[in-house]
This record gives C-alpha cells, sequence and structure tokens, in this order.
C-alpha cells in the first residue's frame, strides 16, 4: 500500500504545538529544503498549507513538503540563532543563502597576556573564550561599552609581555590620557589585578549582570536628583538592554564542540530519548527516539540503548556525553558522562528536555487522533486520581442556580458522558417550594427533585456531581444525597467560583488544580456549560412572563390572537412599534385597535 503523504502531513499539522522553535521541511529523499522560525510553530507551520501562496517559489516548495520537524526552544532570539545554525549546517534549497556567509556577533576574551575584549564574528580556536551569538548587534556593543566604562580594558593590539613591558617599549596612547585604560603597557597595572577585571566581565557575561545594573540605577538616581532627566533616560535605555541581556540564553555557546546531549522521557507504554549532536558551535542533529516497554525496564537502561542506537545511527565519535543521569552501559573509558548542573551545558540539556517532552505530548495526540476512545479513557483516568474518585467519571451532572434580582428562580442540571456534553440529557426546572433568592434551599429543591425521580424511574446514576458553589451549597447537597442513601455511590465536589478551589463534604481545605489541569478544564466547562443553559432558560422565563403578562391583560384578546402576534413581532417592545394597519392586516382592525391603544396607555 502507497505511503499517503497527505494523511502524514496533516496529522503532524493537527499536533504541532503553539510554542517558539524551528521548522524543517523535507522532500521524498527526506533531504531538508526549507528551515523557519516561528513565535508560534503551529500557525506558521499551517500557514504554508492552509493560504493561499501569490509567489511561485513558495507554491512549488509546498508542493514538495513530505515531512516536517521542529525544534522547540524558549525565546524568539533563540529561535532566529538556531535556524541561523541549521541554514549554515544543511544550506537548503529555498533558503537565502549570504555569500559572505556571515555569522552573529560574539564577544571574546582573547587568549593572551592582558586580554582584549572585543566584538567578533570569526570563532578561532586558540584557547580564547567567546560569548554568544547575539542576536542584535546592538546587545553586543552596548555590553562592550558598559564593561569598557567600569572596568578600561585595553584596545590595543601591542604583543604585551613581562619582557616587553619591563623594558619599557611602549607608551601610554590616547585611551590613557582620557581614562579609558589602565595603562598595563607602561607597568600602571599588575596582571593579578587585570586578570581579576577580566574574571569579573566573564561572570557579567555569563548573565551575572547585576553589578553593572546596580551602577546604572545608581547613576539614574543621581541624575534624576539633579533634575537631568534626558541623561538619566539614555542610562534607563541602556539599563534595559542590560536586563533583556540578563534573561537571555545562547542556543549553543561557540567553545562547545563534539559534544552529544541525551535526554529522556517516559510513560506507562513508552520511553522517549532525545539527541543532539552539537558541532562547531551549532546544533547539527536532533531526533528522538521512542521504544516501547515490554517489561518493567529501568530508566537507566533504556537511556542506555538509545545512546548506542543514535551513536550508531549518526556516527558519533564525541567524546563527551551530556545526559540528566548516568546510563546503565559500558562505553569506552575514553568517553566522559557530564551530568550538568548549571552553565552552558545545562541549558543545552534542558533544551533537549523540552524536545523530549513535546515529542511525548505530540506523540501522545497522534495516537489519540487514530483512537479518540484512548484519549477520553486517558481523561477521566487523569480526573479520577485527581479528584480522588473511587471509579471512572464516565458520567457527571452540574447544578446551577439562576435568580438574577431574586426573580423567576430557576436552576440547571447539565450532563457530561465521557467527558462530552450530552445535550439530550440537559435538564432545567422551575424552583417550585421557594420564595425569594435562597440558594441553598433551591439547590435542597432541585437535587432532591433529580435524584428521586432517577430512582423512581430507575435510570442511571452519575459517578460524580459536581456543584457550582462554594462549601453551604455543597453541603446541602451531599445532605440530600445521604437522605436518599447515595451518597456512598455518588461522588460530590463543590467549585468554587473565585480562586477555581475544589471542596469536599465535611472538609474544610479546599483541593487547588494546577490551572494547566485537563481535570480543571473538564470542571469549568461543566461549570461554564450550566451556567450558559440556566442563564438561557432564566431569561426565556423572564421574558414569557413579561410577555405574556401584558397581553393577557387587555380585555378581549384571546389565547389564538396572543399566539398569532407573539410568532411574527416576539416581544412587547416590537409590538409597540407596529403601524396599526400592519397589524390589522394580522388580526383585524378591531382587535389591532384594542391591543395598540391598551399598550399605550399602559406606557403612560
Amino acid at each position: 500500500m502507497e505511503f499517503n503523504y497527505k494523511d502524514h502531513l496533516d496529522l503532524i499539522l493537527a499536533t504541532v504545538p503553539e510554542k517558539t522553535g524551528c521548522y524543517q521541511f523535507l522532500d521524498e529523499n527526506a533531504v531538508i529544503i526549507y528551515v523557519g522560525k516561528a513565535k508560534n510553530l503551529k500557525r506558521r507551520v499551517a500557514s504554508y498549507f492552509h493560504k493561499d501562496h501569490f509567489q511561485n517559489k513558495t507554491k512549488v516548495l509546498v508542493k514538495q513538503i513530505r515531512d516536517i520537524k521542529y525544534i522547540v526552544v524558549d525565546s524568539e532570539e533563540e529561535a532566529l540563532l538556531l535556524e541561523n545554525n541549521l541554514i549554515k549546517q544543511y544550506r537548503p534549497r529555498y533558503n537565502v543563502l549570504l555569500k559572505d556567509d556571515k555569522t552573529y556577533p560574539s564577544i571574546v576574551i582573547k587568549n593572551e597576556y592582558f586580554s582584549r575584549v572585543f566584538q567578533t564574528r570569526n570563532i578561532v580556536k586558540d584557547g580564547s573564550q567567546y560569548f554568544g551569538p547575539y542576536a542584535s548587534v546592538y546587545i553586543a556593543k552596548t555590553m562592550l561599552q558598559m564593561i569598557k566604562t567600569i572596568y578600561r580594558t585595553r584596545t590595543c593590539k601591542l604583543p604585551l609581555t613581562p619582557e616587553s613591558i619591563a623594558q619599557g617599549r611602549y607608551k601610554v596612547c590616547l585611551e590613557y590620557h582620557i581614562k579609558r585604560c589602565n595603562a598595563p603597557c607602561i607597568g600602571l597595572l599588575s596582571i593579578e589585578k587585570y586578570n581579576e577585571q577580566i574574571a569579573e566581565i566573564k561572570d557579567i557575561l555569563k548573565g551575572n549582570s547585576s553589578r553593572i545594573t546596580n551602577l546604572l540605577l545608581e547613576q539614574m538616581r543621581c541624575l534624576s536628583e539633579q533634575m537631568r532627566f534626558e541623561e538619566a533616560q539614555l542610562i534607563k535605555e541602556k539599563y534595559d538592554v542590560i536586563e533583556n541581556y540578563r534573561s537571555r540564553s545562547t542556543v549553543v555557546t561557540p567553545s562547545l564542540n563534539n559534544i552529544d546531549v541525551f535526554s529522556f522521557d517516559e510513560n506507562d507504554k513508552s520511553a522517549y530519548v532525545n539527541y543532539m549532536y552539537i558541532g562547531n558551535g551549532a546544533i547539527v542533529h536532533v531526533y528522538t527516539l521512542e521504544y516501547k516497554k515490554k517489561l518493567d525496564e529501568p530508566k537507566e537502561e533504556l537511556l542506555g540503548l538509545g545512546i548506542i542506537e543514535m551513536r550508531e545511527r549518526f556516527g558519533s565519535t564525541a567524546r563527551e556525553i551530556i545526559v540528566p543521569f548516568l546510563p546503565n552501559i559500558q562505553i569506552s573509558d575514553q568517553i566522559l558522562f557530564t551530568i550538568p548542573q548549571k552553565g552552558d551545558k545545562k541549558k543545552l540539556l534542558n533544551l533537549s528536555e523540552q524536545n523530549v517532552k513535546q515529542y511525548k505530548v505530540d506523540s501522545l495526540k497522534k495516537t489519540e487522533k487514530f483512537n479518540p476512545e484512548q484519549r477520553i479513557v486517558r481523561l477521566l483516568k487523569t480526573m479520577q486520581e485527581d479528584l480522588h474518585l473511587p471509579v471512572l467519571p464516565m458520567h457527571i451532572e452540574c447544578f446551577d442556580n439562576s435568580n438574577i434580582q431574586g426573580t423567576s428562580p430557576v436552576a440547571a442540571c447539565v450532563v457530561f458522558k465521557k467527558a462530552k456534553p450530552s445535550k439530550k440529557d440537559y435538564r432545567h426546572f422551575h424552583i417550585k417550594t421557594v420564595v425569594g433568592p435562597d440558594d441553598f434551599a433551591s439547590m435542597e429543591e432541585v437535587v432532591t427533585r433529580r435524584y428521586s425521580r432517577l430512582l423512581e424511574e430507575n435510570q442511571p446514576l452519575p459517578q460524580l456531581i459536581v456543584i457550582d458553589g462554594g462549601k453551604g451549597q455543597l453541603n446541602i447537597a451531599a445532605a440530600v444525597l445521604k437522605k436518599l442513601n447515595l451518597l456512598d455511590e455518588i461522588s460530590i465536589i463543590g467549585l468554587a467560583k473565585r480562586l477555581e478551589e475544589i471542596f469536599y463534604p465535611g472538609d474544610s481545605v479546599p483541593l487547588v488544580l494546577d490551572k494547566t489541569s485537563e481535570s480543571l478544564k473538564i470542571i469549568q466547562h461543566l461549570r461554564d456549560e450550566a451556567h450558559r443553559f440556566g442563564i438561557t432558560f432564566h431569561r426565556k422565563v423572564r421574558s414569557k412572563k413579561q410577555v405574556v403578562s401584558e397581553l393577557d391583560s387587555i380585555k378581549g384578546i384571546g389565547e389564538k390572537t396572543k399566539v398569532i402576534v407573539l410568532k411574527k413581532y416576539k416581544s412587547i417592545k416590537r409590538l409597540r412599534e407596529v403601524p396599526i394597519d400592519e397589524l390589522a392586516e394580522l388580526i383585524g382592525e378591531s382587535k389591532a385597535e384594542t391591543i395598540i391603544k391598551a399598550l399605550a396607555k399602559e406606557k403612560e
């Protein structure tokens, strides 16, 4: 059977996450033909397939797409840098390639006596330290400007050595006279003091820039006190740049080369291993492998299997492997396993872990697309665990009272079966025994009527009842169930409106679920649906009462005439605006005149 690429692409498009990252389009030979970045991967990737493309080049590209891959990152800046690396690595046919092959700028601390600090686009492996790359040249230049203002590092290219300085070969330059350099070339600053400054600069470039920001804040305060607001604003702009820089995380530091990165995740049925290969300061390969569990294999063993298979598949010779925990394998003594706790290697591990988690989620979505029943069972199992229920809540009912301004009190009961609304089972109630706005008494009446009837008619009972309200209404409903001998058969919870807290009968401590919890979303859907259904019914009742009472009070207008008029004009407001001639054609001149006069008199 021929492989259906359209179904394959549709399945990928349905599961692409709404996250920031880079995407890759592959042709029928699994060759990358286009690399792009996106703030929202789902919207951007889908746009290629859902929009009419006026450029012939884009139409040709879309026709050749047979597979889609993507890498999730934390920010647009990271996506920009990663896109640049991937384009340089794979040179896709439909990407614009820079002829001069420029890359993004970095800041280098040269490996030399009295190290220089400057911006560069060329990475030279001479022992120097590189920081970046930076998606914005402005950020790199601002960082350098701040560093030079504080530390006064040298900018000259003189080949300084202890001997040449001792022999007095050099003279101070303009930088010294304008107080931008401490003149180490003539021995005015020792190498020890200079290296202390370089160590602080490295710390700042790694993201620990609090020293600079505190200094800028102090300068802003002083300038503001002196009413020099324009100068203070310039300082503030620099402060904002540094703060933005502090939250920056580089995708790959140029100094990292020939490194394998592995991460691991699992669920009951599968284990997932993500692999990233770092070469020449760029992410070269990203791939996630899924293992179907057969026995209760430990994660150390599964990670070890993934490492061996990936390294063999991609021909990796890396001697350093970054892992979240030590795998259960024996490899050459020359290979070093690293479990990073902080720094650039930790960031790489985090990126790998982010992608393996995303792959697990997307894999589950694809499976559930093929088998929707599996998703329902998973959701209900999660709900059972989150709410500590004795059985799966296949049948859930939710109650809500509506009595706006104390008039026309009604209640609504909505029913969810298999986590979806079952609208044919929805019920609404006129409150019969309660006078005035009494939510507790109304809840007692409605719950009593609902479950007394289900028992009488031998109808199936729900596994879970949700009460839209706090502890008071919940306890009233629980008392009704107890009276009907149903409290042991049916679980009941209350959902407080203010903080979305879940209460249990007789327990004053609420359960607070995560805002992203699927269980909470189902409960919120129940509550919102009950509220919608109840409000709609309440409005209908109020409107009907208002209309009926006004027409009923008109002498000489019978039920048949009233039905004809309401069917055409719907409301009293519209009826008042109808010309008498038009109304006469519908019900006769005499009745039309009677209605118009009565309504006009009532309005007065």
